[in-house]
């Protein structure tokens, strides 16, 4: 299952996230979304979990609570909604 973490620290590595989610089994991956210019955590970021009872309780046990100083957001991902093709601006 993947799950959506929001409100994350801007310092939080993905090994942290990691480490976090491990403590509810076995994590799959780890993302942190960064800003394709400079490169700076966008606060959010995704957990993969193979084994989706694991997931749920990560889910339950992790939404609005403190982690390294913000309450996270932890919800199971939706998938990405298709969006327009941007046009360039001459």
């Amino acid at each position: 299952m993947n799950i959506y973490i929001g409100n994350l620290p801007y310092n939080v590595s993905e090994d942290d996230l990691r480490d976090a989610f491990s403590e509810f089994g076995q994590v799959h991956s780890a993302n942190i979304i960064t800003d394709k210019f400079s490169g700076r955590s966008k606060g959010f970021g995704f957990v993969d979990m193979p084994n989706d009872g694991e997931a749920r309780a990560a889910i339950e046990e992790m939404n609005d609570k403190d982690f390294k100083g913000r309450t996270i957001k932890v919800n199971e991902a939706r998938p990405r909604e298709e969006r327009p093709m941007r046009r360039e601006r001459y």
